[in-house]
């Protein structure tokens, strides 16, 4: 099988490490929140907003891999995107976890 070496992502990879960068930001508040004893709820509600960015930093490369890596496969032949959709699949699954 032959896959091109660019992911699917690598359009976007400046911006997706600047979601990324500015979640790191979030969970350092998250520190700080917990060392300063603030209020349950208030941590919890910030909790709740970093686990929504990265699942939309998830939701973002799981549509790049799909529209790039996917769809490349599936051009190739029936092996290589079987495996390339079981494998997105896999993906999606495990982002829906709870």
């Amino acid at each position: 099988m032959l896959y091109s070496m660019a992911h699917g992502y690598a359009p976007t990879k400046d911006d997706v490490l600047v979601r990324l960068r500015r979640i790191e930001g979030q969970v350092r508040g998250l520190q700080r929140l917990v060392d300063e004893e603030t209020y349950c709820i208030d941590v919890l509600t910030q909790i709740s907003s970093v686990t929504k960015a990265l699942q939309g930093v998830g939701v973002g490369l799981l549509d790049d891999h799909i529209s790039h890596c996917v769809r490349e496969a599936v051009q190739q032949g029936d092996e290589a995107g079987d495996e390339k959709i079981e494998e997105v699949v896999t993906a999606i699954r495990r982002l829906l976890r709870t």
